[in-house]
């Protein structure tokens, strides 16, 4: 053998995983930001929510000792643990059925390309550009009985005598912030259900037509089942946002009247920030994570039991 060809037989001649290595080492170095990010903003702090959730800690004066499990315990003896639970329970499941049934019927109208259907989509997404907080405010001014033109519109048209306190009654304060919530949203789910619906084959619905089927049974066993994975996106989406409420709340009614528009979030809030005890607000808030975990949990079980079962 020539010296030539040995040298290009040792080059070939590469130890197993040599090639593998440079690519581990660039796989590492892409995840490596992100890997601190986690552990900086995320794990970290999750420590030192489960230290305070099991200590005696102040706002102002610190960790003043263990205490564990009092904190979890204090929270079934807090007046407005319960009520807040019950009603963050019930604004989920009203702003859910609301947000998913109004964004699956609009992405079902702005479905198919037609003259008008693009203005249409803009005018359903405008409203996600404004800030949670700054449509808050927007929303008070409108609701305000003293420099909101709401009130006057409706005298104006004959459809009521006096003006609505729309933040008097827990009825009027809570339907309120809903419509607000769903002026903001729908366009959101409207979105991510039309990119599920234009994901769907054209095929499927014209051999379903030259079947014989009909709008509903084609909508019932090719459109439903085909849109499982993004109405599962939008539920965990539009859950996990309205149990962690606070924003327009806290803006809109400041949890009242009496204390009936308080969420969990609220809740955290005031514990922390206006009672200065970090250590219940702490478990409040483990206890928040632990369920949004178990939702979470149940339902990439159901969409994966769905999956295989399609």
């Amino acid at each position: 053998m020539s010296v030539t060809s040995r040298l290009t037989a040792r080059r070939l001649t590469v130890r197993p995983g040599a090639l593998g290595r440079p690519r581990r080492l660039a796989g590492i170095a892409y995840a490596l930001p992100t890997l601190v990010f986690v552990l900086v903003f995320f794990i970290l702090p999750l420590l030192l929510v489960g230290q305070m959730s099991a200590s005696d800690w102040k706002l102002l004066g610190g960790d003043k000792g263990i205490n564990f499990p009092q904190n979890y315990g204090a929270l079934n003896n807090n007046p407005l643990f319960w009520p807040a639970v019950e009603f963050t329970i019930r604004y989920t499941v009203i702003v859910t059925v609301l947000l998913i049934g109004l964004g699956l019927g609009l992405a079902l109208l702005v479905q198919e390309s037609s003259r008008w259907v693009g203005m249409l989509r803009t005018v359903f997404l405008i409203p996600l550009a404004v800030g949670l907080a700054a449509a808050s405010l927007l929303f008070w001014g409108f609701y305000s009985d003293s420099i909101g033109p709401l009130n006057p519109l409706l005298q104006s048209v004959g459809l009521i005598d006096d003006p609505i306190l729309f933040f008097a009654t827990h009825t009027n304060a809570f339907l309120s912030t809903v419509f607000m919530i769903v002026w903001k949203f729908v366009g959101l789910y409207m979105l991510i259900l039309l990119v599920g619906l234009q994901a769907i084959p054209t095929e499927l619905y014209e051999a379903a037509s030259i079947d014989g089927g009909g709008r509903k049974q084609i909508f019932r066993h090719i459109t439903l089942p085909l849109l499982r994975p993004s109405l599962a996106l939008a539920l965990i989406l539009c859950v996990t946002g309205s149990l962690l409420a606070f924003d327009h709340f806290y803006l809109l009614t400041k949890g009242g009247p009496d204390n009936s528009t308080v969420t969990i979030v609220q809740l955290i809030y005031q514990q922390a920030f206006v009672r200065q005890n970090l250590g219940t607000a702490a478990a409040l808030s483990l206890v928040l994570l632990g369920a949004l975990l178990i939702l979470n949990l149940i339902w990439f079980r159901l969409l994966r039991r769905g999956t295989a079962v399609a």
